[in-house]
């Protein structure tokens, strides 16, 4: 009876542990790292572009010397940012991140626009094999977001739902940041269109 019990007692354990969740939780976690290690690896990308897009409209542009050291200067800042794996379980660092790299990308838009005042710029091919893998890379970054989106979603999920819940509490597996817009209120109205001739 006592070896019975034994059994008994054993496959009820198993059962309860294939039930609470926790190796689902490591596949889960495991899905965010690799697809925030793609967001970084995009990220990084950018970054390591921008010197050369820069020294290339540097050449026609001698006189926008504000918008190449603002581009310089946010490059700087993104890639001297440390990315660490608790930088997913950090709200704030996490915001910081996204700040940094919104930063960049606001710079990289003036230096884009500036590009627009020098047609001959324009027509030339190394710059205009720059933008196009400048605009590659941008697809991709918002292409590893989202799958960095469903990732931690389907992580949140596990972590929130009944009984998986209570092994996030035990083992400390929190609910993870995902990306914000930061300006979703201005996004959110629509815009004024006017076609009226001043």
């Amino acid at each position: 009876m006592t070896k019975l019990f034994k059994w008994i007692s054993i496959a009820l354990l198993a059962s309860t542990l294939s039930a609470c969740g926790y190796n689902d939780f490591q596949s889960k976690d495991e899905s965010v790292k690799a697809a925030w290690g793609e967001v970084v690896n995009q990220y990084q990308r950018r970054a390591d572009l921008i010197p050369n897009l820069v020294n290339t409209v540097k050449g026609y542009a001698t006189h926008e010397r504000e918008t190449f050291e603002a581009v310089t200067k946010a490059r700087a800042a993104a890639t001297s940012f440390q990315i660490t794996p608790e930088v997913l379980n950090n709200p704030e660092a996490f915001s910081k991140f996204q700040q940094v790299q919104g930063e960049l990308s606001s710079a990289l838009s003036r230096l884009m626009a500036v590009s627009e005042n020098y047609p001959q710029l324009k027509a030339d091919t190394a710059f205009r094999d720059l933008q196009s893998q400048l605009e590659g890379t941008e697809n991709r970054i918002t292409v590893a977001r989202q799958r960095y989106i469903v990732a931690v979603q389907d992580y949140n999920i596990l972590a929130r739902s009944f009984p998986t819940n209570i092994t996030a509490k035990v083992f400390g597996y929190p609910v993870k940041p995902s990306f914000t817009v930061e300006n979703e209120k201005a996004i959110s109205a629509p815009p004024a269109v006017n076609f009226d001739k001043k």
